[in-house]
């Protein structure tokens, strides 16, 4: 029988990539296919050494960086679970997921290093592997060869999704069921879309066709857009890009894609496309960008505008707009190219997806009826430690094991998808339910506003009161009224608004994605 692994298959990479192809790029740093292979050996092996075995978690605590893909590839390969951790947290909060994954080692950053004082008496015997001289050590202990040992489809890699309530969740996705859920798991990139049987199939496509892909991953690893794209990448026998500055560097972003002759850019939406298209119309002429072939975004809306002014630096693009979510992958897709630009939030609705209402009705198409987007296996086993919430959200429905995060929306008569939103984000005013997302895009259509959030405040009257808050172009006003009453020229008049407040910053995380609780509490704070 064939097993599909990820250990196995880095393995198989190693074996039938160069060595000298490059595997890893950051800044002036190239790790390549033979570096890659030897280090993440001799760091799987030191793991395994360190006192960790088969099925054992393993955190990684570092913002985007070689080491961290390294990690990544290291636990596959010894059997132990990642954990992906928010560089963001607090004591606390980093204390919850390591504690609550059960994790026998952390790999992280220097910067780190006050936090990981404070909570090294709080866990007793975690093994802190800081990336510096210790990291280095253990990755050039050894001479670099496969461990030889023998894997499953079982194991299994941790996803942490914060969500938009409750503590953060593991996802818990099995090697096998996520391979499958990739677009590889199905077809080949350089088999140009042919089936792939089994892993050695594949690995023979890697020794005929070599490396095909190179891609920048402007967006966080931690987080799930940034890390499976990743993962795919490599196992096409691609390279990954990430770049140095802790935050979004346009320009920096814009150099390597002209010095590295970038194929694919990983970008979450219109907090990285806006300024990045900002950079290129306030410097015409500065960047080539014609060996872009792809930029993928993930997680939020992305709109159209955006699109239109990207493509017209590079009409031979192609931009998807992928529907998914930890939970699951490939709820739909949304691509576009010069003159096909896709409307913001409508999809091709996935193969064997289906549209469910609350009570497990499919959805007609045409109807107008609202539902949640289902998506059936491959999909992960649940939530690691939370049976009630795996139930809720990996539901049987009629003898068939589903993934239905909460995304809501309505299918167009043609089958099509039109995004409306996640359903904990929901705002019910005066009875009438109101998608955040929606009235975003709206606001943002207006010249003058570069980004928008959207949220319910509880109010005597409406029971919650469409707020709003907004980042201005630079040097611009405008009034909370006339903005108002210019999403009323684009929505029932119901959505709009009925407070927003400009912001100099937007409460956004490092991967794109809303802080609705922070933006909640900016605006109390103000009442």
């Amino acid at each position: 029988m064939v097993h599909w692994n990820f250990g196995d298959l880095f393995d198989g990479c190693g074996e039938v990539l160069p060595p000298d192809t490059p595997a890893l790029i950051h800044g002036e740093r190239v790790v390549n296919w033979g570096e890659l292979t030897a280090r993440s050996n001799n760091l799987a092996r030191a793991l395994l050494e360190q006192g960790a075995s088969a099925g054992d978690k393993v955190a990684i605590y570092l913002r985007n960086c070689p080491e961290y893909m390294e990690t990544l590839v290291a636990c596959f390969k010894a059997r132990l679970v990642p954990v992906n951790v928010n560089y963001r947290y607090l004591d606390d909060e980093l204390h919850y997921i390591f504690d609550n994954s059960d994790a026998v080692a952390v790999v992280h950053g220097e910067e780190f290093r006050e936090h990981i004082a404070s909570l090294d008496s709080r866990l007793p015997g975690m093994h802190w592997i800081e990336v510096g001289d210790t990291y280095e050590k253990l990755a050039l202990t050894g001479n670099g060869t496969p461990l030889n040992i023998e894997r499953s489809g079982d194991d299994l890699l941790f996803i942490y999704t914060g969500g938009t309530t409750g503590m953060p969740k593991a996802v818990m996705w099995r090697q096998e069921d996520l391979w499958f859920a990739f677009s590889s798991g199905a077809t080949s990139p350089c088999n140009a879309g042919a089936p792939v049987e089994s892993p050695a199939a594949h690995l023979e496509n890697l020794r005929n066709f070599g490396t095909v892909f190179n891609q920048i991953v402007a967006c966080p690893l931690m987080h799930g857009t940034g890390l499976l794209t990743s993962v795919a990448a490599l196992f096409g026998g691609g390279c990954v890009i990430t770049l140095t500055q802790p935050g979004l560097d346009v320009e920096e972003l814009w150099d390597t894609v002209e010095k590295q002759h970038v194929n694919g850019l990983i970008i979450v939406g219109d907090a990285f496309a806006r300024p990045m298209l900002k950079s290129l119309k306030e410097n015409p002429g500065r960047w080539d960008i014609s060996s872009l072939q792809m930029m993928l975004s993930s997680g939020v809306m992305w709109s159209p505008s955006v699109k239109e002014g990207l493509l017209s630096y590079n009409a031979s693009m192609l931009l998807v707009d992928a529907f998914g979510s930890s939970e699951a992958l490939g709820f739909g897709s949304s691509t576009s190219g010069a003159g096909t630009t896709a409307k913001s939030a409508r999809f091709t609705i996935g193969p064997d997806c289906k549209v469910f209402t609350e009570d497990f009705i499919e959805v007609e198409p045409g109807s107008g009826v609202k539902g949640f987007i289902a998506r059936p296996g491959p999909i992960p086993m649940g939530y690691y430690k939370d049976e009630e919430k795996t139930a809720e959200t990996f539901p049987t429905v009629d003898g068939v094991r589903y993934s239905i995060p909460g995304d809501w929306c309505t299918v167009e008569a043609d089958g099509t998808l039109n995004l409306l939103g996640r359903g904990s984000a929901c705002i019910n005013s005066a009875g009438e339910k109101i998608y955040p997302e929606e009235v975003e895009e709206a606001l943002k259509t207006h010249l003058h506003v570069d980004d928008a959030l959207v949220f319910g405040i509880d109010d005597e009257k409406w029971g919650q009161a469409v707020t709003a808050v907004v980042s201005l172009s630079e040097g611009q006003s405008v009034e909370a009224r006339e903005l108002s009453q210019y999403v009323r020229t684009r929505l029932a008049d119901y959505k709009s608004p009925k407070a927003i407040y400009a912001v100099k910053t937007m409460f956004r995380a490092p991967n794109g994605k809303a802080d609705y609780k922070a933006a909640k509490a900016y605006v109390a704070a103000l009442k």
